[in-house]
């Protein structure tokens, strides 16, 4: 397992943040290299990944994110994490359509309400890569950070598989599998332009809960295989419980962690990143057949409330996670990003994880000056 940094529980957040009230600039589908050509544009995008690193460094986090600046203001409040995608990859209609869950749904569940907010998006021809970027986006933030960079990628092939119409790919899993290739050079894309730890984010991971056939783990594992085939960094794979306008989406759910986890650790990557802050770390249990192998970094910051937590609080998961795996395999990260929350709000939590994470490392007897 590669190190970023040389530090006892480094401290880290998902990858989305608050973007600053006065960056209002929409890329509304744009190549990036289009939308920047704009000057105005370009200058506010650099000061708002700028803004948006040095709160994480001031707040203390040992490994930063570029804060996500080129998510849209779309639905569900983190919406562009799909539609960044769906607008840049050949074989998407550009339209908002229903979502496929809810159409014909009778009982408008929060979930329904959510999803349909959300919306789905038609497939209509043979994917391609096009005007991602990731590597242009992470030289931006290269040239603005003090502090090792994670790059958040996705959202992933199954994530997007699920929101899809299919008319010309036949079903998630074969849309999936024609997406693999397109993550898998922007990930190396990224490498060459000097990143050394990527995050795949994927929801993916719960789809065999909605089909009802755990066969499909099977195939899911080997997506996220191709996606990161000679991709040579720390592979890092995100799946939360969800995250629209605040919201986790419980009803989705059935099942938690322990449901999953043990059909993923044949996926080749070295940490799995997992939302628990905001169940009180209810399932934590299910950490104890993690490979000896395996990371995890652990979510002890709850996005979904606008509630600061103290760093005794933030502590206190800490050691919950402890009981089950040892410190040298753990990473503090909060849930899921902090694009929804007050960029204040978000500041105040990640103070708090830096200070929750100091004093756990006091506890565990890491000398003064070397916790990070």
């Amino acid at each position: 397992m590669r190190k970023i940094v040389d530090t006892v529980l480094p401290t880290t957040m998902v990858g989305s943040y608050p973007r600053p009230h006065w960056y209002t600039y929409q890329l509304l589908g744009r190549d990036v290299r289009v939308a920047f050509k704009h000057a105005p544009h370009a200058e506010a995008y650099e000061d708002a990944t700028a803004a948006a690193i040095r709160d994480q460094e001031e707040a203390g986090l040992d490994i930063v994110t570029d804060g996500q600046m080129y998510f849209d203001d779309y639905v569900g409040g983190i919406g562009s994490f799909c539609w960044y995608m769906y607008e840049r990859i050949g074989g998407f209609e550009p339209a908002k359509e229903e979502h496929p869950s809810a159409v014909g749904v009778s009982e408008r569940s929060k979930e329904v309400e959510l999803l349909s907010d959300w919306g789905g998006v038609v497939n209509s021809g043979p994917v391609s890569r096009g005007p991602i970027r990731l590597a242009d986006l992470y030289q931006v933030a290269k040239r603005n950070a003090r502090r090792p960079i994670k790059v958040s990628v996705g959202a992933g092939p199954v994530n997007l598989a699920w929101h899809v119409y299919f008319r010309h790919y036949k079903d998630a899993r074969e849309l999936s599998y024609a997406l693999a290739p397109i993550f898998n050079a922007e990930m190396k894309d990224l490498v060459q332009a000097g990143a050394t730890f990527l995050q795949l984010e994927d929801l993916g991971s719960w789809l065999p809960l909605f089909t009802g056939n755990d066969a499909d783990f099977e195939w899911i594992v080997d997506v996220i295989a191709k996606c990161v085939e000679g991709v040579d960094a720390k592979i890092a794979w995100h799946f939360c419980y969800g995250n629209a306008w605040g919201n986790r989406l419980a009803g989705l759910f059935p099942r938690g962690y322990e449901a999953v986890l043990p059909r993923l650790y044949a996926a080749p990557v070295e940490q799995f990143v997992l939302d628990f802050a905001n169940r009180e770390m209810v399932d934590i249990d299910a950490l104890r057949t993690l490979p000896a192998d395996r990371e995890v970094a652990i979510g002890v910051i709850d996005v979904r409330t606008t509630m600061v937590e103290t760093p005794e609080q933030v502590a206190a998961r800490v050691r919950k996670v402890l009981e089950v795996v040892p410190p040298e395999r753990v990473y503090l990260t909060t849930d899921c990003g902090l694009r929804n929350l007050p960029r204040i709000v978000a500041r105040m939590k990640l103070r708090a994880l830096s200070e929750g994470a100091r004093i756990v490392r006091a506890e565990l007897g890491v000398p003064a000056g070397a916790e990070g």
